[in-house]
């Protein structure tokens, strides 16, 4: 593992749609084993911005190098786990297990039907204890909770076993005790698997105490290296163009 090489390195990135400017000039790395948050408004361009880093959108102009490749040369894609918006919802009459779901995150390394190794058994079962949903496994999908099926979707990207993890508003629809118990599985990934947690919000109060740069997006991209300093409510009120609070959350260890 190569903590010189960013795993993205973003230069100059636009993205305009009929003449409207979505994104201006964007730039920034990102290095394994960091913990970013990206921050801003509905409509700031913090989804499209993720779209163009998996190569999902095409950037008006610049460029995106992923562990210094371009998009087009990149294969390696299940170094990089992706919880898109609203993943935990899921229909109700969805018939598949906790397991069936987290196993889905194994299908790109075989056939979909291919016998299951030994190998991946042991995976999707770690995956399962790592976001606290083993004693769910054989439970129906579409009975758990916002909270249960985000931890199972989070569970279901770790078993391609990635470098980093980009979870786009994963806690939409999530209740507090539910999100706070959630940060501290992250923190546990981040910090025991060195796993990169990159966390989309447009949120302020669900920022974790333990993210070491943010990023706010509005347009344009704003690098906080120190964002228990440099985050005020001046300064969110004039990224969010309107009056804003910062709540803190106080997590109760146990």
């Amino acid at each position: 593992m190569d903590f010189k090489v960013p795993i993205f390195d973003v230069k100059n990135l636009n993205f305009e749609v009929d003449n409207q400017k979505i994104l201006t000039n964007i730039s920034f790395e990102i290095y394994q084993a960091e913990y970013i948050a990206i921050i801003g408004p509905n409509g700031g361009g913090k989804t499209t911005l993720i779209r163009m880093l998996l190569g999902l959108e095409k950037p008006t102009n610049g460029e995106v190098k992923i562990y210094g490749k371009k998009l087009k040369d990149f294969k390696e894609w299940s170094k990089i786990g992706f919880v898109p918006q609203r993943a935990s919802h899921v229909d109700t009459n969805f018939p598949a297990t906790v397991e069936d779901i987290v196993n889905m995150g194994r299908v790109s390394k075989r056939k979909l039907f291919s016998k299951k190794p030994k190998e991946d058994i042991e995976i999707v079962k770690d995956a399962m204890i790592k976001m606290d949903v083993y004693n769910l496994k054989d439970k129906m999908v579409g009975n758990l909770s916002g909270g249960q099926r985000q931890r199972v979707m989070c569970a279901r990207a770790l078993a391609s076993q990635p470098e980093i993890l980009i979870l786009d508003e994963p806690n939409t629809g999530v209740d507090v005790v539910s999100q706070n118990r959630f940060y501290a599985l992250l923190r546990k990934l981040n910090q025991e698997d060195k796993i990169t947690i990159v966390f989309i919000t447009h949120d302020i109060g669900v920022i974790a105490d333990d993210i070491a740069r943010l990023f706010t997006v509005n347009e344009k991209i704003t690098v906080c290296n120190d964002p228990k300093k440099v985050i005020s409510c001046e300064d969110i009120s004039e990224l969010y163009g309107r009056e804003a609070h910062l709540i803190h959350n106080h997590r109760h260890e146990h």
